[in-house]
C-alpha cells in the first residue's frame, strides 16, 4: 500500500461514515480485514508515521483550543482523529495548526477531536487476519518530547495570540 492508497482508504471510510469517527474506525477495520496482512502492516506504518509527525507543540496547542484542554492521552486521541480527517486537513494542520479554523467544516466537541479507536484499527484487523498481535513496524521511535517550542496551555492570551483564527472561531 502506498501513500495515495493509504489516504484513499482513510477518505473513503470517513465519507462512508458521514464523518462519525467511531463509525469510521469500524469501517476501516472491516476494509482492512479484506486485505492481506502485509497490506495491513503497510497501512499501520503509514498511520504510525503520520501519528509521530504530528507530535508537535503547536498542534497540541491547537488541540487544547479545540478541546478546551488536552492531556497527553487526549492529544494522542486528537492525532488519531486528525489523521482520520484526511490528507488535506492533516497536512494543512501540520503546516500551520491555526489552519484548522478554515479546514474543519464543523466541529462537534462531543464527537470530534477524539478517536482512540482509529489508532488501533490496523492492530485489530491484523489480529483478526492472523490471530497474532501487530508486530513491530520497524519505524523510528517517537521523540520523547514534542517538536517545536513549548506552549503554556493554561495561558489563554498566549493561545489566542498563537492561534487567532482557531480562537476566534471556537472560543471567541
Amino acid at each position: 500500500m502506498d501513500e495515495t492508497e493509504f489516504w484513499e482508504l482513510v477518505d473513503s471510510t470517513r465519507e462512508a461514515a458521514a464523518g462519525d469517527p467511531e463509525d469510521q474506525s469500524d469501517l476501516l477495520v472491516e476494509r482492512l480485514v479484506r486485505m492481506d496482512p502485509d497490506a495491513v502492516l503497510d497501512f499501520a506504518r503509514h498511520f504510525e508515521a503520520r501519528f509521530n509527525r504530528a507530535y508537535h507543540w503547536d498542534l497540541w496547542g491547537a488541540a487544547s483550543v479545540l478541546l478546551y484542554g488536552a492531556s497527553d492521552d487526549a492529544f494522542d486521541n486528537f492525532r488519531y482523529w486528525l489523521i482520520g480527517q484526511g490528507r488535506e486537513v492533516f497536512e494543512g494542520a501540520l503546516h500551520d495548526p491555526d489552519n484548522l479554523a478554515d479546514l474543519l467544516d464543523d466541529f462537534d466537541e462531543e464527537r470530534d477531536g477524539d478517536c482512540e479507536d482509529l489508532g488501533f484499527a490496523a492492530d485489530e484487523a491484523y489480529e483478526r487476519l492472523t490471530g497474532l498481535p501487530l508486530p513491530d513496524l520497524g519505524l523510528p521511535a517517537r521523540a520523547d518530547d514534542p517538536a517545536g517550542t513549548v506552549l503554556d496551555f493554561e495561558d489563554d492570551d498566549a493561545l489566542a495570540e498563537r492561534f487567532p483564527r482557531l480562537w476566534d472561531r471556537f472560543r471567541g
